[in-house]
């Protein structure tokens, strides 16, 4: 828990009287049914710790993507395991474009480490190119990519991440790559090099149940790994029973709703265009992105003008390379982007 006031994350719906949240960037329907009723199951179970390795959803997890249990590891959310890889790994050099998910700066802080930030520049609409191979050498011990990026919803493409991975190869560098919100990205943008993966690779894929399944409070994270010393690094530190009997078994449960994500993506496929336009005509600067949410920059007053209606959105002067202005809204269902819409009309033309 945090006791002070550092807190810079969306979805902070305690403080005030919330009835629309765009700040966070979830399944627009939010939790399915039969994972709420898994959860309500493991009441049944709740005087027993839970099980320690997670075998069974796992278990789950290797069927669903095809990769070996012992390639896998679980957390509660994927913070805590970006906070283990990076604390496992004490990086003397590792390099972050920005603007990024601002946890990984502070998990390399909290490590010891400076990183070497490389700016996605907003002339290029916050691009990740080919730039970024000629600074990989062989000092760089970590790269840290996130895909689609966070704020600025960017998939990185298949044929440069492809020559990262090469690259990272050459130079024995790891990479860390955040692929959080890839299943409700743009179908034609989404690409991971899981397939590429060698026995032994130093790359550690990050997922998580929060995006695609609406489970943020249960916090349910995982990684793929293919490097034996690093799980075992991972493991040696972090306490036995960091996830939850009810997240284990609702992470089981939404590992069955196979068509969850799809409804997702069939709902950004006709509201993204519809924010996007209605942005433009209220003469909002837009970005263009592949994610389930979308960066544009407004006036900085706006954040709170909406507030006063109760409705929330991310204010993104906390990521580094951004500033006041710029802000974060997820893509809802068309009710609640036409809410959106009205309110920001109301309140820019009073």
């Amino acid at each position: 828990m945090l006791v002070n006031d550092r807190y810079g994350h969306g979805g902070d719906i305690y403080q005030n009287q919330i009835t629309l949240d765009f700040s966070v960037s979830i399944h627009p329907l939010g939790t399915p049914e039969a994972v709420r009723a898994a959860v309500a199951a493991a009441a049944m179970q709740l005087e027993a710790y839970p099980d320690p390795y997670c075998s069974k959803l796992r278990e789950a997890i290797s069927e669903s993507v095809c990769v070996k249990v012992n390639h896998l590891l679980c957390g509660n959310g994927a913070d805590e395991l970006i906070y283990q890889f990076v604390d496992a790994l004490r990086p003397k050099k590792a390099l972050l474009p920005v603007p990024s998910f601002s946890d990984y700066e502070s998990a390399l802080r909290s490590a010891g480490v400076l990183p070497v930030f490389f700016p996605l520049l907003r002339e290029e609409e916050f691009m990740l190119s080919e730039a970024i191979l000629s600074v990989i050498d062989e000092k760089t011990e970590l790269l840290m990519l996130c895909s689609p990026n966070n704020p600025t919803g960017r998939c990185i493409s298949r044929a440069l991440l492809e020559k990262i991975v090469l690259r990272c190869r050459e130079t024995k560098t790891w990479l860390f790559l955040d692929e959080c919100f890839l299943d409700l990205a743009d179908e034609a943008a989404a690409y991971s090099p899981i397939g590429l993966l060698e026995e032994g690779d130093r790359v550690f894929l990050l997922r998580a149940f929060t995006k695609t399944y609406g489970m943020a409070g249960l916090r349910l994270g995982y990684a793929i790994c293919k490097n034996r010393e690093m799980i075992d690094a991972i493991c040696r530190t972090c306490q036995p029973w960091n996830v939850s009997t009810p997240a284990q078994l609702a992470g089981i449960e939404a590992l069955r709703c196979k068509t969850w994500a799809q409804r997702a993506r069939e709902i950004f496929r006709a509201e993204k265009p519809y924010l996007l336009s209605e942005l433009q005509k209220l003469g909002f600067q837009t970005y263009p992105g592949d994610a389930n949410f979308l960066l544009f920059s407004a006036d900085p007053s706006l954040s709170d003008a909406l507030l006063q209606k109760g409705i929330l959105i991310r204010t993104c002067e906390n990521y580094r390379g951004l500033c006041a202005g710029d802000f974060r809204i997820a893509v809802r269902t068309h009710k609640e982007n036409e809410a959106l819409i009205e309110a920001i009309r109301e309140v820019t033309h009073a």
